[in-house]
Formats: structure tokens, C-alpha cells, sequence
């Protein structure tokens, strides 16, 4: 690998065990073996390199997720019960990302380029999130989706990750989070949802 994918790999690996706040430009330098000069020159700042880090490592994650296989068909709750299987099967893998997002998330103006280019990714994060649980090609996804079933799927997410974030003794399992949704849809609907098949149990961690 060159520079510019050692320093990837390293700030990955700098993201996972200190998050954004805590990670300075020598310890990504120390990790990957480069030196400081090469962040500047491939990324323009570090933040920027913790950033396209943080985007590499969600993405891997919802390539492990997809390749995994989703059973159910597209848009069912069949489908979103696999989801929530896979998401949580990784918890102890993932929590550390998803609690360096929640740092930035959550630190008002002292942050203001990451926050600014973590939040460009957002739209992303939806599209994948669309194309995954509705069987559409990312890229026919449009921006209608994008904004409205992309915007629901996404606050799903983050909130079954922060539960588990803050006490994963007491947050919903995939397949209580997965019957509450369908709750929602009765109430929404007036109709009877018919209950998402339950498959094997899977363990976070």
C-alpha cells in the first residue's frame, strides 16, 4: 500500500480505539507508519482524514451486513428484523464508531469542520441505508427516498445503536425492536401487520 492508504488504515485503526476527539494527527502518523507531511497531502487535514476513515469503516460494515445475505423480502419486516440481527451480531466490533459519531454529534461549534464533513456524508449513509432494506440499487436510489424513507431508516438506526451504547442489558433485542415497528404501523394503518418470522437469535458481540 502506498501512503495514502497506510494513513486509511491507520486513522481506522485510531478511530476505533480513541474516536475523533481524543486522536491526533502523530498517533495516525504512529499507526500507519507514515509521516505528518503525507496527511496534509493526501487529505488536506486531519479531520478530513478521520472523516473518510470513519465513512471507510460504516462502509465495511454495511458490506458485512449485505454479504451476510438480508433474508425477507425487499421492504418487509423480514427484512429489517436481519438488519437489526446484523447490526447488533456486531456491537462490540462497531460500538467504538458509532460512539466517535456521537462525539462529534454532540459537540457544538467546537468541532465545526468534522462536524461540516460528517454531515455531507449523511446523505450517503441514507442511500445505502434505502438501497439495503428495499432491494434498490444505491444508485437508482433517488433524493425523495433518500430524504424521506432514508431519514426514518437512519433515526432507527442510530437510536438502536445509542440504547445499546448507553445499556446493551436493556435495549430491545432485533426481534422486540422489530415487533415494535410493527406496532407502529398498526397504529399508523389501522390494519393488522402481519409479524416478522423470527430465525435464529444472534447475540450482539
Amino acid at each position: 500500500m502506498g501512503h495514502r492508504e497506510d494513513l486509511l488504515e491507520g486513522a481506522k485503526k485510531c478511530l476505533a480505539e480513541k474516536g475523533f476527539v481524543r486522536t491526533t494527527a502523530r498517533d495516525i502518523v504512529s499507526a500507519s507508519g507514515t509521516n505528518l507531511a503525507s496527511i496534509g497531502y493526501h487529505y488536506g487535514s486531519k479531520d478530513a482524514l478521520l472523516t473518510q476513515a470513519f465513512i471507510a469503516l460504516i462502509d465495511e460494515w454495511g458490506e458485512g451486513v449485505h454479504g451476510a445475505g438480508l433474508g425477507g423480502a425487499d421492504r418487509s419486516l423480514e427484512r429489517m428484523r436481519a438488519l437489526w440481527d446484523g447490526v447488533l451480531a456486531q456491537h462490540d466490533a462497531t460500538a467504538p464508531v458509532w460512539a466517535a459519531s456521537m462525539e462529534v454529534a454532540l459537540s457544538g461549534d467546537r468541532l465545526p469542520e468534522l462536524r461540516s464533513l460528517l454531515a455531507a456524508s449523511q446523505a450517503q449513509g441514507r442511500r445505502g441505508l434505502v438501497s439495503l432494506l428495499t432491494g434498490t440499487p444505491e444508485d437508482e436510489v433517488t433524493e425523495e427516498d433518500e430524504r424521506t424513507l432514508g431519514t426514518v431508516y437512519q433515526a432507527l438506526l442510530n437510536g438502536l445503536m445509542l440504547q445499546w451504547l448507553f445499556d446493551p442489558a436493556s435495549a430491545a433485542s432485533a426481534e422486540e425492536f422489530t415487533q415494535g415497528l410493527r406496532r407502529v404501523a398498526e397504529g399508523l394503518t389501522g390494519a393488522p401487520v402481519p409479524a416478522a418470522s423470527k430465525g435464529p437469535e444472534v447475540e450482539a458481540g
